[in-house]
């Protein structure tokens, strides 16, 4: 998206090689209907999938009360983020990009320089967040975990990070009208002694890529080494393996996003940084196109999380199934009401326990089963119903009451 990397003098939505003042009003990068309505399927759809699969994530995580956890909070943040961009920016630079003009205005133009690097800062470090509480919570599992109120102030301390990071691209954001079209552009401000423009990006290209993704490489290589490399310890009863299975889970689904983030973020971020220091590459014609496929690459980012969330999650699942499927409403929301780990074992292990009982009562000789039912009778007081054992039919046994004989 080109609003992280604008110049004054060029338009670096598709790169034309324009003079502010207006020195040439050309637009050489003018496509065929049917490219641009390719390129229009492509995008729309990152923004539907986008907004609606964030929004539904959103949702199932502040509608139920068991899915308010750390992780959950953050995610909500993530979501948010990715969804605001998606629908406040990705049509926009589509229509900039494929248009080469600007018909949104000042406001907008500063908002549309200004939103993506916070939202894409608060993205990035909500991931690193959860890397961060996944790593206490797995190696330092005694230390004391992040409260509610604390996570809340730490998604504040995001954003107010994020913004600050932003600023400058709102401040110097300008629209300049050329002959026949209108541009929005950042309006550096010129330096003899240095280049204030490269050493921006060259240090927003490090805080809000490479410096989160090697500080989440590193710990969830720990992580990982810890829950899969290592043997398990001495309690190995089935409550732990399932906590460690849960474990696993979780972090699985989140080096998959991290992973995710990742790739569709950097041929976007190498782009850039050479079109900052190798300008004339990015003079040819066909590097529309490229650039067209590199953003849509980028933002497409943004709706892959709650696909992530669905095929690895079996709660979202269920508050997927939930939103869009009407065939089981009642067990996906027993799901996602989430009864507590205590209770589902205590379920299970009754379950076995009367598989157990239904199993012995099955091998139980005849000749036993005979026996017990002569006993019955002389347990049973005068003038009272006496019990018989009968045959259900599915391999146990029932207690039925029947009248005493009146002729004994």
């Amino acid at each position: 998206m080109d609003p992280l990397y604008n110049g004054t003098d060029v338009n670096a939505t598709n790169e034309t090689n324009v003079s502010v003042n207006g020195s040439d009003g050309f637009n050489q990068f003018i496509q065929p209907v049917w490219q641009i309505t390719l390129w229009a399927v492509a995008y729309c759809s990152i923004v539907a999938v986008s907004v609606v699969g964030n929004m539904v994530v959103i949702w199932i995580i502040l509608a139920h009360k068991r899915m308010r956890t750390v992780t959950n909070y953050f995610l909500v943040n993530l979501a948010f983020a990715e969804a605001g961009m998606s629908a406040f920016n990705t049509v926009i630079n589509f229509t900039y990009a494929v248009h080469n003009e600007w018909y949104f205005g000042l406001v907008y133009c500063r908002f549309h320089n200004f939103f993506p690097i916070a939202a894409i800062f608060a993205s990035i470090y909500s991931m690193t967040a959860i890397a961060l509480d996944r790593y206490m919570a797995i190696i330092h599992p005694l230390q004391q975990r992040l409260t509610s109120t604390e996570t809340r102030v730490v998604i504040f301390v995001i954003w107010m990070l994020a913004l600050l990071l932003a600023f400058p691209q709102y401040y110097y954001s300008e629209t300049a009208l050329l002959p026949g079209r209108t541009v929005c552009y950042i309006d550096w401000p010129e330096y003899t002694t240095v280049d204030f423009k490269k050493i921006y990006y060259v240090c927003v290209t490090l805080l809000i890529y490479f410096l989160p993704l090697c500080i989440m490489g590193c710990a969830y290589t720990t992580v990982g080494v810890t829950l899969w490399a290592s043997e398990i310890p001495g309690d190995s009863s089935d409550h732990y393996k399932e906590q460690l299975i849960a474990k696993r889970k979780v972090v699985k689904m989140m080096i998959v996003v991290v992973c995710t983030f990742a790739v569709c973020w950097l041929p976007y971020h190498v782009y850039f940084l050479l079109h900052q220091f190798f300008p004339d590459l990015f003079e040819q014609r066909y590097i529309q196109q490229v650039y067209l496929a590199i953003m849509w690459l980028a933002m497409s980012s943004t709706m892959y999380n709650p696909i992530i969330y669905y095929c690895l999650n079996s709660r979202f699942r269920a508050g997927f199934q939930q939103v869009f499927c009407c065939c089981a409403p009642t067990v996906a929301k027993e799901e996602l009401e989430l009864k507590s780990p205590r209770y589902l074992q205590t379920q299970v292990s009754i379950y076995r326990a009367s598989r157990m009982e239904t199993v012995v009562s099955t091998a139980v000789h005849p000749a036993a089963t005979e026996h017990r039912r002569a006993q019955l009778p002389s347990c049973v007081p005068h003038g009272q119903p006496r019990a018989e054992v009968t045959s259900n039919g599915s391999g146990s046994e029932t207690l039925t009451k029947s009248p005493n004989n009146t002729s004994q």
